[in-house]
């Protein structure tokens, strides 16, 4: 007999983003047990990115006890069920990737959501809470330290009838149920329309985070915040297409730095070694990156170790080319990259939007990983100017407002309030003779 599970998700963010966590339980449909819990801080993320990540993780763990269950979602976030019905367009880059990984976890056959209101999502939205108050504390959360009540929720039977019938949807309580839609979610979905009342731009769930919990200070953070974790943004020194100004990203040739690229990563390590508080360096796989920071790693008796998520942009068929050169040769594929950050190079390649997904994801785990320290990172222009566009809150197009040198030095640090702070920006002075 096909086992029936209810999962039960829930994420938020104290800031939005901010210091972020999310919750999910997996229950028995039939006796409305609680067979299994979930929790994790998540660092500085959006509010809809955590809830997303509880989803997933209650997928996850309704997959790992039955991968032939059915399983009925019960969220509180009307954005993601409507998302993951087929319902909304997915548009914003740091959900696209989630919602296509949650559609994987189990077919979608065997999946149905349903919106229900807060109060019926109490365990979840409790374990949320206690992921982020640990994760505040600097502690993981520990399922044998958990006090949500599986008491607050409502009685299995006015959750859902048999979650098995995809073609009959359950209603519990008033909410709305539907199938799971096919995999190719992101086509555009039946003209709809969405009243004030019910869109999804700044889901109600932020404001009540934000109502309810800490708030992060304005400006400079609170002295009882502790040491951040600052990241050093290095971009790495010349090569011989950087005087040229050619597009150079992770899908080219891969040049090595030029002598004066070297001169400039010895430079940039004297500065750094009279600046006396790196403690750790993380390189982008590229030749050029990995050269600079050997050479900083080297002069301040560290080692190196490479993270994919600080790798360039892909630019796809303009590689190696000048910006005058593309505009001749691709001026419609150069006019809508110019204009729309969702815009994909010529030939493919990787898009402004995907990049700034990358670098989230990838300032998030490291944030995580090494809060009150100072890291080096040894990058290249967008992952640098796209760190310092999320610090600020900045727009895409802002990236084209930069100008970020060879070998120059910036730095942003991250609060444990989820608060950011660019510290320096584009600082040449160690090249200077």
């Amino acid at each position: 007999m096909t086992r029936e599970f209810i999962v039960e998700a829930d994420g938020g963010s104290r800031g939005n983003p901010g210091p972020a966590g999310y919750g999910a339980v997996v229950i028995d449909a039939a006796s409305g047990e609680t067979l299994a819990e979930a929790a994790e801080f998540l660092g500085v993320v959006t509010n809809n990115v955590a809830e997303y990540r509880g989803l997933l993780a209650g997928l996850r763990a309704a997959r790992d006890l039955d991968p032939s269950a059915h399983v009925h979602v019960r969220m509180d976030s009307k954005l993601v069920v409507e998302q993951m019905s087929g319902r909304w367009k997915i548009k914003h880059p740091d959900m696209k990737p989630l919602a296509t990984e949650a559609a994987r976890v189990l077919p979608a056959d065997r999946v149905t959501y349903e919106w229900i209101p807060r109060a019926e999502n109490k365990h979840a939205d409790r374990l949320a809470n206690e992921a982020m108050d640990a994760g505040l504390r600097g502690e993981r959360w520990s399922a044998s330290r958990s006090t949500a009540e599986p008491d607050a929720r409502v009685e299995v039977s006015e959750r859902a009838s048999s979650p098995t019938a995809p073609a009959a949807p359950r209603r519990g309580r008033g909410a709305e149920t539907c199938a799971a839609p096919p995999r190719g979610r992101d086509q555009p979905p039946p003209a709809r329309t969405v009243t004030t009342a019910d869109a999804p731009a700044s889901d109600t769930r932020a404001a009540r985070n934000t109502a309810t919990a800490p708030q992060p200070a304005s400006g400079w953070a609170s002295p009882d915040m502790g040491a951040p974790a600052t990241f050093v943004l290095l971009r790495h020194g010349e090569t011989p297409l950087t005087p040229q100004k050619r597009f150079s990203g992770s899908g080219g040739t891969d040049p090595a730095l030029s002598p004066v690229g070297l001169g400039q990563a010895r430079a940039a390590a004297d500065a750094l070694a009279r600046r006396g508080t790196i403690e750790v360096v993380l390189a982008s796989p590229l030749t050029r990156t990995r050269q600079t920071a050997a050479a900083v790693a080297e002069r301040l008796g560290l080692d190196v170790t490479v993270d994919d998520g600080l790798r360039e942009t892909d630019f796809g068929a303009w590689e190696g080319l000048t910006f005058g050169e593309v505009r001749e040769r691709h001026p419609d594929d150069l006019n809508a990259w110019l204009a729309d950050p969702e815009a994909h190079p010529t030939g493919g390649g990787e898009s402004f939007a995907e990049t700034a997904t990358r670098i989230a994801a990838t300032r998030d785990r490291l944030v995580a990983a090494h809060a009150g320290r100072t890291v080096l990172l040894v990058t290249h222009v967008t992952p640098i100017k796209t760190f310092v566009r999320l610090a600020l809150g900045a727009p895409a197009e802002s990236l084209f407002r930069m100008e970020l040198s060879a070998a120059s030095l910036s730095a942003v640090a991250y609060y444990r309030d989820g608060n950011a702070s660019v510290r320096l920006f584009n600082d040449t002075s160690h090249l200077r003779p």
